[in-house]
């Protein structure tokens, strides 16, 4: 069978900045968080200024914006809804991703023109359930991570053709079923369930027996501990036929809390197998740079979390894989000089590579690079300092240069 609906790649926007790199680098949506009722409590979601001007900003590059209104609100927070549901709706957001019934109904009540996404964290793992959902309102649902292929294929032919799927593609794993956890609540008393989870599935645990108080015994592995609780990091993006033929019509790509990098990054490579897929979907095979990419960025150990089966835990650590730093920024270009804005320390006589919106990296050895005033510098030292160095072609504006540490 091949899928006769086009892929979406929805990219995570936590901030102006990520947002900007999601859609340089090609998303069709971004979905994002305002200062209330979002399941990623952060200093850098979108206030209402912010959030006018992001949909503005996505709207005039033709990328459609979700909003995350998915939190589990309490009697004290619901006078508080209509009035930030509104407010979101004026902005002009193309859809609300809820997964409290409650939410649901007032977002129908208030805005019955806004489209609702129904959050993975309702939990949804059956054909039953999505139809209630679609007959109480529902354009798309966002199924549970544990789910396999075989089993979303099913959903897929048990629903209307007009229900949209999304599932989760690329990223963090949570250890609880669809995130609904309460061990960060109890160890720390953030709520996960609330944006404010402090994530001890990383942290490093030890065993003592009931009798032996005060003697730890490591259940396997490191000086810090064992990570019993710690999952690998989802990757699918060599699977994107197979994902597009179980009927997935938008692949998700969990990182609100990753860096622009990482947005820039990965989107990037989703962007482009997708359209490699698109191209001659009998045929799609995934260009071996692609899988090369997703490790350039910082990430646990990779696995196809349930679409083939039950994924593995990684007991080493908890710790992220971070074999790349970004160090600049493409800013322009002039006289034969590409305009760089400094991320990170990065010298004269380096090696880095610099990766275009759709494109396959390129490597260079930086040469000639010199300051704002002309001035010859050995190396960029300054954060967000301004510089140029010799390259023999202009690049496109927000390109990313990176080196290996």
């Amino acid at each position: 069978m091949i899928c006769t609906k086009i892929p979406e790649v929805l990219a995570p926007a936590g901030d102006f900045e990520r947002l900007k790199a999601a859609v340089t680098y090609g998303a069709d949506a971004v979905y994002l968080a305002g200062k209330q009722f979002g399941m990623r409590a952060s200093q850098t979601n979108f206030d209402e200024e912010s959030l006018v001007r992001a949909v503005e900003y996505c709207h005039a590059h033709g990328v459609r914006v979700y909003l995350t209104v998915n939190v589990l609100p309490r009697n004290e927070e619901i006078d508080a809804l209509p009035p930030y549901l509104c407010q979101a709706a004026e902005a002009g957001v193309d859809a609300m991703i809820v997964s409290d019934l409650g939410t649901l109904s007032l977002v129908k009540r208030v805005i019955p023109q806004m489209e609702i996404h129904i959050s993975t964290q309702t939990g949804i793992v059956n054909y039953e359930t999505a139809n209630v959902l679609y007959e109480m309102g529902a354009k798309r649902v966002v199924l549970a991570r544990e789910l396999s292929l075989r089993e979303i294929a099913e959903i897929r032919r048990r629903t209307p053709p007009e229900l949209e799927i999304e599932a989760f593609v690329h990223g963090a794993m949570c250890m609880s079923f669809s995130g609904r956890c309460v061990i960060s609540n109890y160890l720390t008393g953030r709520d996960a369930n609330r944006g404010e989870c402090a994530q001890p599935c990383r942290w490093g645990y030890h065993l003592m027996e009931e009798k032996r108080p005060g003697l730890y015994f490591p259940v396997f592995e490191d000086e810090k501990g064992s990570y019993i609780l710690n999952a690998k990091d989802l990757c699918m993006i060599e699977y994107i036929d197979a994902l597009a033929e179980a009927g997935i019509t938008s692949f998700k790509i969990e990182g609100r809390a990753k860096s622009s990098y990482y947005v820039s990054v990965v989107t990037n490579a989703y962007r482009i197998a997708v359209d490699d897929y698109l191209r001659d979907p009998a045929h799609f095979s995934l260009r071996p740079w692609l899988l090369e990419e997703v490790t350039k960025v910082s990430h646990r150990q990779y696995s196809t979390g349930f679409y083939f089966g039950t994924p593995e835990q990684y007991y080493q650590n908890g710790g992220y894989i971070r074999e790349y730093d970004i160090v600049a920024l493409v800013s322009g270009y002039e006289d034969g000089r590409l305009l760089l804005t400094q991320k990170n320390k990065f010298c004269a006589g380096d090696t880095v590579e610099v990766l275009e919106p759709g494109k396959e990296p390129v490597s260079f050895v930086v040469s000639d690079m010199k300051n704002a005033e002309g001035e010859p510098i050995d190396a960029a030292c300054h954060p967000e300092m301004t510089l140029s160095v010799s390259f023999d072609r202009p690049l496109a504006v927000a390109s990313v240069v990176r080196k290996a540490k």
